[in-house]
């Protein structure tokens, strides 16, 4: 089942908790390989979020 897509403002929530259980824990390879994953996940999604809301900005502006 996929996970539903969070809105920006709750993707950086979870990066900044995922950087919260990394800098706080001693965490096992397995779960440190996870949550990496996840985080890369969740940046690359923020970044495809940035990149339409600055197209549809140029959109407008050039409209």
């Amino acid at each position: 089942m996929a996970k539903k897509k969070l809105t920006y403002t709750e993707a950086v929530a979870e990066i900044e908790q995922i950087l919260v259980r990394l800098r706080g824990e001693q965490i096992d390879v397995d779960t440190l390989a996870a949550e990496v994953k996840r985080a890369t996940e969740l940046i690359a999604q923020c970044k495809a979020q940035l990149t339409d809301v600055e197209k549809a900005v140029k959109a407008e502006l050039e409209a």
